[in-house]
């Protein structure tokens, strides 16, 4: 029997097809699902809803299992169905317990879920860096989904003994971004000589991570042979403004107009430094992407495309 598939869920979303690139880069076979059928960069997509999951059950039987699910079909940020939050828990809460339970069903050795650093909502005060069981206390019903999916992978690691692990993902940005970003906006102005301004936000912090170097991370937390907790934080390393992110823009276009009010954007978390450390030691994970060159390339991508 060929060695069993990855399932990859989400696998047309911005981090599912970047990981879905990883594993087949590496020669690994890879099952690659989202809600409807179709195709990414000439790769195909089967059709797999994770709030449908026959399908994907039927997939497992037909493959004889899978050699562990990356889990990152979901509502992607707080910015996404913020008017309908119903749906978000269906997808975001549902979803993810019908892949564990396709998980324990099937016998998948380990399940590896993109969770967000929207769990933590406002860090606390004075705490920097902020590890991994500091409190969570979510401020939008996104990141409470996603916190209530990170207690999901804990109760059914601790009732079933089902190996699953959580990742607490930043500001993810990159080639095939669709949601709103920030970033992508000061660059494609930039790229077509518009001036870009913001009433407010210049001392709002990011701490961004390049797509590649999340998916690069979840097929670390994926093959890691004993992590020791069931949540890591990934991010790029770097806690900057939005002041700061504009000045490398500035850097990267030169000529780049962009106007950013004081002040931090009041939809924002106020959030210190996330603590890598435990990714580090447990996952091998240190961000190789630096902030100014992920975004000269994110920038090179957006000119071809």
């Amino acid at each position: 029997m060929p060695d069993r598939p990855v399932l990859v869920t989400g696998a047309t979303g911005l981090i599912g097809h970047a990981v879905r690139v990883t594993l087949e880069a590496a020669g690994r076979p890879v099952l690659a699902v989202d809600r409807e059928a179709g195709s990414v960069a000439g790769r195909p997509v089967l059709a797999g809803d994770v709030t449908a999951v026959h399908r994907l059950h039927a997939l497992a039987r037909e493959t004889g299992g899978f050699a562990g699910i990356l889990h990152c079909g979901a509502f992607s940020g707080p910015m996404v169905a913020r008017d309908d939050p119903s749906a978000i828990v269906t997808v975001n809460i549902a979803g993810t317990a019908n892949i564990l339970e396709l998980a324990r069903i099937h016998a998948v050795p380990r399940v590896v879920v993109c969770s967000s650093v929207d769990v933590y909502g406002h860090t606390p005060a004075g705490l920097c860096p902020v590890p991994e069981a500091t409190p969570l206390h979510p401020t939008t019903v996104y990141g409470a989904s996603k916190a209530a999916a990170e207690a999901l992978v804990d109760g059914y690691a601790a009732q079933f003994g089902l190996d699953g692990v959580s990742l607490r993902i930043g500001w993810v940005y990159g080639p095939r971004r669709s949601t709103a970003c920030t970033l992508r906006e000061m660059l494609r102005h930039a790229l077509a000589g518009r001036p870009f301004t913001l009433p407010c936000g210049a001392d709002s912090h990011r701490q961004y991570v390049h797509v590649d170097d999340v998916a690069r991370a979840l097929v670390l937390a994926l093959d890691a042979p004993t992590p020791r907790q069931r949540a890591y934080n990934i991010n790029g390393g770097s806690c900057v403004t939005l002041g700061e992110i504009a000045a490398i823009v500035r850097h990267v276009v030169p000529g780049a107009v962009i106007d950013l009010g004081p002040g931090v954007d009041p939809l924002d978390d106020r959030q210190a430094r996330f603590d890598l450390s435990a990714a580090t030691r447990d996952l091998d994970f240190i961000p190789s992407i630096d902030l100014e060159d992920g975004i000269r390339r994110y920038a090179d991508w957006l000119a071809r495309s």
